[in-house]
């Protein structure tokens, strides 16, 4: 008798231990199960071929990005996800696109250039030869006192640093468990820096218009630090309505404008043959956001939602492999093993696929505008306290290593709980830190709960992030599915968790960070 009563006792005594056991069990079973599916029946590079290969470069308004946002809609529809639609959140502007780009030497001798036109400029209305001339520098005073000099010239700006010196660090590199303790905050743009770049870019729009009505023919540029053929051409001409097309611009490798340099300076009569084709979308300026949403099924929560995104659009010199189809990926991948594996989440998830994000967050700001908060006032709308969390994925190819906090340290006991199964895919570091300048800045700037994945940087900043490589081959495939794993664990516990994820205080009301890009 006495030994019934015991083995009872220890019974009783264990079964705490046993039902926190099988609790675990349960709570990482999805886990696994993702894990499976992305190991075993990934569609995420097949998804990264159709927005890259297929579609093409995918700036804003542009050809590419309509037929991008389309092939999206369609996508998400055959997965079974509902509410999927093209959304407008306002009017950008013209779209553009290249057409044809051609650029050689012909004397002293002949040479092809790596050329690539800037976003937004005008072609050359057809094949055109004429002589290259230096100018001291692109500046509306200095090309103001050339006068007519620069008729009929291609306008070459004096390059001061003008030595291309060898990089002996590797392009591409992973985080060491030191460097993540070490990483805080990324890319934070402060509106000081921002006032200062739009000062420093209107200096050069007015230059431009200058040599333009000079009669100028054309302006190359060499982007500083760019080396080994690849070309940056980003930021120069925001493709908002009212700003000034200008003369044919183009960037060309570093290699091609320091040789034209030297041999300009050394007295050398250098003539080229440059003909660019550009075309600009003008039936249609108003912009548009990709949206898609897998319902809850709680009664009581599934009027809530998490939110996961990327941006869709990219610049045109290549096909925004890493920046950002490799997000956009990864975001579709997450709720395309939603439906394969028939998850039942609680609330309601809901898939963005931005655009404008490169002229400074237009999409998700516009979007955020609309359904949330107005930054300005801080008025909140009624889907404000509806959404727990925005996810966000814009760091390029490398697997997730972790989260920036945004300083939300009210969240960190709970992602801790997350990434705890995630000890073994390297998955770390909570960074008390700021990713500053991707879409989820537009959700934490109103006081929703917004994150971006810190990722493993390969070789992002230094070959591919706005440049020419910028292409399907730089994708890392395993990388990319250890992060559609990752994402779509913390959507899933985002989704399935009783309570919304905890707020930071509220900020005050004020200007849009990026409103120092309007024309």
């Amino acid at each position: 008798m006495k030994s019934s009563y015991i083995i009872l006792a220890v019974t009783l005594l264990a079964m705490p231990t046993l039902v926190s056991a099988q609790t675990q069990i349960a709570y990482t079973a999805m886990l696994h199960r993702f894990r499976l599916q992305s190991d075993g029946h990934s569609q995420v590079m097949m998804i990264a071929h159709y927005l890259t290969d297929i579609n093409g470069p995918r700036l804003t308004n542009s050809p590419g990005y309509i037929s991008a946002s389309e092939w999206a809609v369609k996508q998400l529809k055959s997965w079974g996800l509902q509410n999927v639609h093209l959304e407008p959140w306002g009017d950008f502007g013209p779209g553009w696109s290249v057409q044809k780009t051609y650029a050689a030497v012909t004397m002293p001798y002949y040479h092809t250039v790596v050329a690539y036109p800037f976003a937004w400029t005008k072609g050359t209305g057809g094949p055109i030869k004429a002589e290259v001339m230096q100018i001291p520098a692109l500046d509306p005073d200095v090309v103001k006192s050339l006068g007519d000099k620069v008729k009929g010239k291609i306008i070459l700006p004096l390059q001061t640093d003008s030595i291309l010196r060898s990089d002996f660090s590797p392009d591409a590199v992973r985080f060491s468990e030191a460097d993540l303790k070490m990483h805080t905050d990324k890319s934070v743009i402060r509106a000081e820096e921002i006032k200062g770049m739009v000062s420093y870019l209107s200096q050069l729009k007015r230059a431009i218009v200058l040599l333009q009505e000079q009669g100028a023919v054309a302006l190359l540029n060499m982007s500083s630090g760019d080396r080994d053929g690849t070309i940056n051409n980003s930021l120069w001409f925001s493709g908002k309505k009212n700003v000034t097309p200008g003369l044919p611009t183009l960037g060309i490798s570093s290699e091609d404008y320091l040789a034209i340099q030297r041999s300009l300076q050394q007295g050398a009569k250098l003539l080229m043959e440059l003909d660019v084709q550009t075309g600009f979308s003008i039936a249609d300026q108003i912009a548009y956001n990709v949206i898609g949403e897998i319902p809850g099924t709680d009664p009581g929560l599934k009027k809530e939602m998490v939110m996961i995104g990327a941006h869709l659009d990219s610049w045109h010199t290549s096909t925004g492999a890493t920046d950002n189809a490799a997000g956009c990926s990864v975001m579709m991948e997450v709720v395309r093993m939603f439906k394969s594996l028939n998850v039942q989440p609680k609330r309601t998830i809901r898939i963005a696929l931005w655009s404008g994000e490169e002229q400074g967050l237009l999409g998700s700001h516009g979007y955020v505008k609309k359904h949330f908060a107005d930054i300005n006032s801080m008025q909140q709308l009624e889907e404000y306290n509806e959404i727990s969390a925005y996810f966000n994925l814009d760091n390029g190819t490398g697997s997730i290593r972790g989260l920036y906090l945004e300083g939300n340290e009210s969240v960190r006991s709970v992602f801790e709980e997350w990434i705890s199964p995630l000890k073994n895919d390297a998955v770390t570091r909570l960074s008390p830190g700021r990713e500053g300048s991707t879409d989820h800045v537009s959700f934490d700037a109103v006081g929703i709960p917004a994150f971006e994945f810190i990722q493993d940087p390969i070789d992002y900043e230094t070959r591919t992030h706005h440049t020419n490589m910028d292409n399907y081959d730089h994708l890392m495939p395993d990388d990319l599915k250890q992060a559609s794993m990752v994402v779509a664990w913390f959507v899933y516990n985002a989704a399935m968790r009783s309570d919304k994820l905890p707020r930071k205080a509220l900020p005050g009301s004020g200007p849009w960070l990026f409103d120092a890009f309007k024309p």
